[in-house]
């Protein structure tokens, strides 16, 4: 049976696995079909231009707040009953919410997440990073992804806030679980139970360690997150719960699929890894043009507050409007040969970290992990090549990872 035209640019799409496996060729015929789409199958509208993408960043006509509780809206009622305290969790986080609360969350995470503590990590950064790989070495081959790029950020992201080493894998449980509910999409009413049941538990955990820290302070992220003061204000206690979860879940999922991807069009692009092992010092703007070229964070979505138009579309107040991130991301009228990997490109800033008041708080700790990785990684193994012809790609449609990435050196 033949697809209609708006079946087939509709972002229902990335169910299919081999729209999973490779989306920029639906991604480029939706911005040259209908770049301000509204996806009728699914209820949004959908932008794919990078200009449109930036600018919906920027305007506070679009609400992140709102959009959070559109996505929440939009699930069937007996689900909304077991998603609500989820979503109330996540509305008290500075990734969910609109000026003027968000100016103050910001302030108050910004004060404790500082760039001089996210330096003070890059001797553990490179101590892990060196642990991980001395553990495969003798082997010639690993999975990069569950035996690097899964437990690199964890290990650092609790690290740097204080939990214990021996609760990692529980963490990293629950967050897991809190994350594979985002989206504008619909989750099966046991993913909606397993997050509620993990939020209760990682709100008691943390609620826990924070009464610890108030007690007996450290020198860690939590305790100077429990001591954060901006005008007199600190952050309450379900306020340092629902950011902590942030911290902890947000980062990692984006470090584990950088380095997955990144390390996967390096390898698909034998020229570029060679220019990368002759030209170590490339590996910033290599990070930055991995970030461009396989997103990590495909998709951000937000709520209109109030009528806008944009591309000649009037996009109706209370309209849910999903950014293709990635699309932007490869788009022609913004990048030059988009679909190039180019790890010398020099065309000012890509999508992958947001822009405005939500360019992401852990920007600075994602690419000091990334670049000490790959540094390691092509010095280690000057052999290193794909172990593997079929990969098989995650299926939730914001976040973009292989399950897992063979190697062999």
């Amino acid at each position: 049976m033949s697809l209609s035209v708006k079946e087939m640019l509709s972002l229902s799409n990335l169910k299919r696995p081999e729209v999973r496996a490779n989306p920029y060729p639906f991604y480029a015929g939706l911005r040259s079909e209908d770049p301000v789409h509204w996806d009728e199958e699914l209820g949004f509208w959908v932008l794919t231009r990078y200009a449109d993408i930036a600018s919906v960043y920027q305007d506070a006509r679009f609400s992140r707040a709102q959009g959070l509780r559109s996505g929440y809206e939009r699930l069937p009622e007996s689900e909304q009953t077991i998603a609500e305290p989820v979503y109330r969790c996540f509305s008290k986080t500075m990734f969910y919410s609109d000026p003027p609360y968000h100016t103050r969350l910001r302030g108050l995470v910004n004060s404790a997440f500082t760039p001089t503590a996210v330096e003070q990590m890059r001797p553990y950064v490179q101590r892990t990073v060196d642990t991980l790989l001395d553990a495969v070495q003798a082997n010639g081959k690993m999975d990069a992804i569950r035996d690097f790029a899964y437990p690199l950020p964890i290990f650092v992201i609790t690290q740097m806030l204080g939990l214990p080493t021996e609760e990692r894998a529980q963490f990293k449980k629950w967050s897991d679980d809190l994350f594979a509910i985002l989206g504008s999409v619909p989750h099966s009413p046991e993913l909606m139970e397993g997050a509620a049941r993990s939020l209760n538990a990682l709100t008691d955990y943390i609620t826990q360690l924070s009464e610890a820290r108030r007690k007996h302070p450290q020198e860690d992220l939590l305790t100077a997150l429990v001591e954060a003061t901006e005008n007199g204000e600190q952050l309450t206690q379900e306020e340092l719960v629902a950011n902590m979860i942030i911290l902890l879940s947000a980062g990692h999922e984006t470090t584990i699929n950088l380095i997955g991807n990144g390390l996967l069009a390096l390898l698909q692009n034998p020229d570029q890894l060679q220019k990368l092992r002759a030209q170590p010092n490339l590996v910033a703007s290599a990070v930055e043009e991995m970030m461009r070229y396989d997103n990590p964070v495909q998709i951000a979505y937000r709520s209109a507050a109030e009528d806008v138009e944009i591309g000649g579309k009037h996009i109706r107040k209370g309209q849910l409007v999903n950014s293709v991130l990635a699309a932007g991301n490869r788009d022609p009228e913004r990048f030059s040969d988009p679909d190039r990997f180019d790890i010398t490109r020099d065309e000012g800033r890509h999508l992958g970290f947001g822009l405005g008041i939500h360019f992401c708080l852990g920007a600075p700790l994602v690419r000091l992990e990334a670049q000490t990785a790959f540094t390691a990684i092509l010095h280690r193994f000057p052999e290193l090549s794909l172990a593997a012809e079929n990969l098989e790609w995650q299926e939730h449609p914001i976040f973009r990872g292989v399950k897992s990435l063979p190697v062999e050196f």
